[in-house]
């Protein structure tokens, strides 16, 4: 059985085809569950049995793993010094969504597409289908929620046009332009942030509250303890109230008494302004990356929970000259889109590392990748050999050129990111290559750089001065989990599931 899952920073969605049609599986949580794991007695209970003891016991409370995805080292250590990689964490959750849609649907699930924010790197992807496989989920797509988006208002409005998904979720922000057309779907440019989301906003509103509270004698909650993860819930329960209302009032429990501090939705606005500014920049940016102006585009879709704030559709109305679309409830879309995308895959094809890149959905490239060299003045630069929104596939070739003559070998390190700076940039240092003898200075190395129909990335070297083909070479990053890593941490979450029944 197939399943696609929104897995979001905040809440996690699960949608599945039946008869047809695409909907939202409801697990125990209902329609969304929060994207958080507490550990009781060692053993971890998700979604909204553990949101609601964060303010009891939050040594033992994770969530916000999405914004971790891809790098190394832990987001918890239990009471036994067991270390939890992002991976895991993830792995917990997706395993609850799993378990939690098979009981809906009534059978077992075995595969899923999974989305993630389009400007996840390289290593946050692959950390997100390692997350799938420790919870025993083979990974159909690892797709980005945009075009997840897409493909839900595409195909479920049977819409055509040049669309704008406007996505800020609760940890994250992506925009991208696309053009839909009946089952057609192709993303001409993204951008975005993996670090700005509602929970930005939320920590705005948190540090407002506390100045309020202070000011009136009242005691600094902002502890990282109970105190904060009380206020925390009171001012994200504030903010949604404001998406309503002109007025909310922050209820908080201190040690001694009752704190309230009242908030209008004009003064939330203005506090947190520039956050929003920031996602007006990033849309700009896009649409002249896709060389188009907001006259360009039909149809501004809304997605993430985020979104539903007022100010948010107040500036893109402003932009556009229009009110962008909710057609589809936000909170929903991606993972609506990503159940269509599993539901048309043929059973034989086998699992990619991002998506799509055939059957009608063309997608592009997150970040310019490149390779560390020395340039002109001996600096050691980023050159980028596949530039940021390329579509896919895509193969790029370029010449580097040996330092000294009879150099033995080459350090090859690959960069990710768009920036000369080298400093600017991700670099994973891959293993030093061996060189044939007697290569003369400045011989020429030709790196032939590429993602193939399923975005699965490919490097290959060529020695040009003896036309002779040196080797292809996988990515390796050492943020990412071996494959020892990856089957202990399945044992260990077979253990954890039989230890709750």
């Amino acid at each position: 059985m197939r399943i696609g899952i929104d897995l979001g920073t905040t809440y996690s969605a699960v949608a599945a085809v039946r008869g047809g049609t695409a909907e939202i599986v409801d697990c125990q949580d209902g329609r969304l569950t929060p994207s958080a794991v507490f550990f009781d007695d060692g053993r971890p209970v998700v979604g909204m049995s553990a949101k609601n003891m964060a303010a009891v016991s939050p040594e033992d409370y994770v969530d916000l793993v999405k914004r971790r995805m891809g790098m190394p080292g832990p987001v918890h250590i239990d009471e036994k010094g067991r270390e939890y990689r992002p991976e895991e964490m993830s792995a917990i959750i997706l395993a609850h969504l799993a378990s939690q849609a098979g009981l809906s649907l009534g059978g077992e699930v075995r595969e899923a597409v999974i989305t993630v924010p389009a400007y996840f790197g390289d290593a946050a992807r692959k950390a997100t289908r390692d997350a799938a496989e420790i919870a025993g989920l083979r990974p159909l797509r690892i797709l980005n929620e945009p075009t997840a988006a897409g493909i839900a208002y595409g195909l479920l409005r049977s819409e055509s046009g040049t669309f704008m998904v406007y996505d800020l979720g609760g940890g994250t922000f992506d925009v991208t332009v696309m053009r839909v057309g009946g089952d057609d779907l192709e993303v001409i440019a993204t951008d975005g942030n993996r670090a700005l989301g509602g929970f930005d906003f939320d920590n705005i509103l948190i540090t407002y509250a506390a100045l309020e509270i202070l000011a009136t004698g009242g005691p600094e909650l902002r502890d990282g303890g109970q105190g904060e993860a009380r206020l925390r819930a009171a001012c994200e329960d504030a903010k949604r109230r404001l998406s309503q209302l002109d007025r909310a009032m922050i209820r908080v429990a201190g040690p001694d008494r009752l704190h309230q501090v009242p908030v209008t939705r004009r003064r939330f606005e203005e506090i947190t302004a520039g956050l929003l500014a920031r996602t007006e920049d990033i849309s700009e940016s896009v649409l002249a990356q896709s060389n188009l102006g907001w006259t360009d585009i039909d149809k501004v879709l809304l997605v993430g929970g985020s979104s539903r704030m007022p100010m948010v559709a107040d500036m893109l109305q402003r932009l556009t000259g229009r009110r962008p679309s909710m057609d589809i409830n936000p909170d929903e879309a991606v993972a609506l889109g990503a159940a269509l995308l599993a539901d048309q895959i043929e059973p034989e094809d086998r699992p990619v590392v991002v998506g799509p890149g055939a059957g009608g959905f063309r997608d592009v490239t997150s970040h310019g990748m490149g390779i560390a060299a020395l340039d002109d003045r001996g600096v050691r630069s980023n050159t980028v050999v596949i530039p940021r929104n390329t579509p896919i596939p895509c193969k790029r070739l370029r010449d580097f050129y040996t330092t000294r003559a009879n150099q033995a070998e080459v350090c090859f390190e690959l960069t990710e990111g768009d920036s000369e700076d080298i400093d600017e940039v991700e670099v994973t240092v891959l293993d030093m290559i061996a060189l044939p003898p007697d290569l003369p200075e400045q011989a020429p190395l030709r790196v032939g750089m590429g993602f193939d129909a399923d975005a699965t990335m490919y490097i290959g070297l060529f020695d040009v001065t003896n036309e002779r083909f040196l080797g292809e070479y996988q990515l390796s990053r050492p943020e990412n989990m071996t494959r020892e890593a990856k089957e202990a941490s399945r044992r260990t979450l077979l253990e954890l599931e039989a230890g709750r029944e």
